[in-house]
């Protein structure tokens, strides 16, 4: 049982490319949910954005696949676009609440007002690209008021450069023959190095609260 657990897992191709072709353009609402959810829904960081991009754009570059990597692109834009106004629109909500007014002082507020006038586009730009953040940069905006045009102008910019990058190596790649035969390892080590940022967040949180359990 073991043993063909950890087959499944080192050769899912086998196993997800028939399966894409029988869901056939039932695909792209499963595709465009999964991104919507990671960048839309903050209770959802952890979803694959960049190795779903890269996988299924090498998915269109095999002949004979029912992925159209035109229709990927577009599927990809607009489910990231869309989830990051709807978080950035939550973010909006959310410092109306009792819980934000109370912890969200006036002081720190204004301290996150100068730093988004400085390098707020830069923030949501290149946000876009780092794995766990990119879910918490359209709420941490929408929280401290940042204009909704300013960021629609600069989350545009963000999410199509995203798009474009991930799709277009997927795309090169995908007509690789080392990369086909090696898909699975390759998409694996792409998920693994996605979640590092979050795993690093995570232990200087730890040691961050230790510290300051010790300094008690």
């Amino acid at each position: 049982m073991l043993a063909q657990i950890i087959y499944a897992i080192f050769h899912f191709r086998e196993y997800l490319f028939p399966l894409l072709q029988t869901l056939g353009n039932w695909s792209y609402v499963l595709i465009f949910a999964i991104i919507f959810m990671e960048t839309g829904l903050v209770v959802f960081p952890f979803l694959p954005g960049e190795s779903l991009i890269f996988f299924t754009s090498t998915i269109a570059a095999v002949k004979g696949s029912v992925l159209d990597i035109k229709v990927l692109v577009v599927v990809f834009f607009l489910a990231a676009l869309i989830g990051d106004t709807v978080n950035f629109e939550i973010g909006r909500h959310l410092k109306q609440l009792p819980f934000f007014e109370k912890h969200l002082t006036e002081a720190k507020l204004q301290t996150g007002i100068r730093f988004y006038k400085r390098h707020g586009g830069k923030t949501v730009i290149f946000g876009r690209f780092i794995p766990f953040i990119r879910t918490f940069v359209p709420l941490i905006s929408g929280t401290i008021g940042m204009h909704p045009h300013q960021f629609a102008f600069f989350n545009v910019i963000g999410v199509l450069l995203w798009v474009i990058v991930g799709s277009a190596v997927g795309y090169f790649f995908g007509q690789v023959p080392f990369v086909q035969e090696h898909f699975s390892q390759i998409f694996i080590a792409i998920a693994l190095c996605a979640l590092v940022p979050a795993m690093l967040m995570a232990i200087i949180n730890f040691l961050k609260r230790r510290k300051e359990n010790q300094m008690r």
